[in-house]
């Protein structure tokens, strides 16, 4: 992503449908870079990043929006710095924080952990497996990260990866967006736009997804129901892909649609970060 300081308007969160396949809209965040489901709580959770991506500034923080897009707490958890991707393992939700991951008790919002991870650069996505390892990108080090309680180790790294930024645990394998090869970090264009890969959680074998690879710089990405969605964050554009097909634009947006979430069911949750608004949209 590059920098973008967002308007911030604190009002109550807005519920309107912009365009087809969209059921609400919450308004007022600065900069929200994830939207993630705590399915256990039933509601959303939303990082704020709240000026540069990568400056340790102390400004980041957590919001809760409830299901229908209502907003439960602007500022559920402080003392962050850029959060980004978030993952839920163990009654814990894990934050990516530029160079370090934040762990916070999701019955009480307190943040009780700070873990370290000795040389990222800029950490980005996060997910977790069947077995509860949470996972995080490192974009401009080609590299995944996998945390097992408070131990971050690397998991794979490799150029393969160009730029990873969206990760999805699913099944047996990582579902990896890549924002693409040859960044230029002034700006965050790239040489070579990224693509969908595929990483065993066995193996650690690099797959790249056969016709969707070299199309946009990816940010965010789910599955669900043997689809894949992506989103491109320089465009707005967010994408669909199933295996043996190409990938197909299903919404448009402004610029600046990050690390989508979604409830598993049939909705997802997209944050605009230009805009400082979470989109739910309907894929009925």
């Amino acid at each position: 992503m590059k920098r973008l300081i967002a308007s911030t308007i604190f009002a109550v969160a807005a519920v309107s449908v912009a365009q087809a396949g969209e059921l609400w809209r919450a308004t007022g965040f600065e900069q929200p870079e994830s939207a993630l489901v705590d399915t256990a709580h039933n509601r959303i959770v939303v990082s704020n990043i709240v000026g540069n991506p990568g400056a340790a500034d102390g400004n980041g923080y957590l919001s809760l929006l409830s299901m229908d897009g209502k907003v439960i707490a602007r500022h559920w958890v402080d003392g962050m710095d850029a959060p980004k991707g978030m993952a839920i393992s163990g009654g814990k939700l894990y934050a990516a924080d530029i160079t370090k991951v934040r762990v916070v008790d999701l019955a009480s919002g307190k943040l009780v952990e700070t873990i370290d991870v000795p040389g990222s650069v800029f950490l980005n996505d996060m997910t977790q497996d069947k077995a509860g390892k949470v996972y995080v990108s490192d974009m401009l080090a080609d590299t995944i990260y996998r945390i097992d309680g408070d131990k971050p180790e690397p998991f794979v790294k490799d150029p393969l990866l160009a730029s990873p930024n969206g990760v999805f645990a699913d099944g047996d394998r990582l579902i990896v967006a890549s924002w693409g090869k040859g960044i230029n970090k002034a700006d965050f264009s790239t040489a070579e736009p990224g693509g969908l890969l595929s990483v065993d959680l066995a193996t650690k074998t690099i797959t790249p997804l056969p016709g969707a690879q070299n199309f946009a710089d990816l940010d965010g990405v789910i599955a669900m129901g043997g689809t894949i969605y992506a989103t491109a964050y320089m465009t707005g554009t967010l994408y669909s892909y199933k295996p043996g097909g190409k990938p197909e634009a299903v919404m448009q947006f402004k610029p600046g649609s990050a690390d989508i979430g979604t409830d598993g069911k049939a909705t997802i949750f997209v944050p605009l970060m230009g805009e400082g608004e979470v989109a739910a949209l309907s894929l009925d």
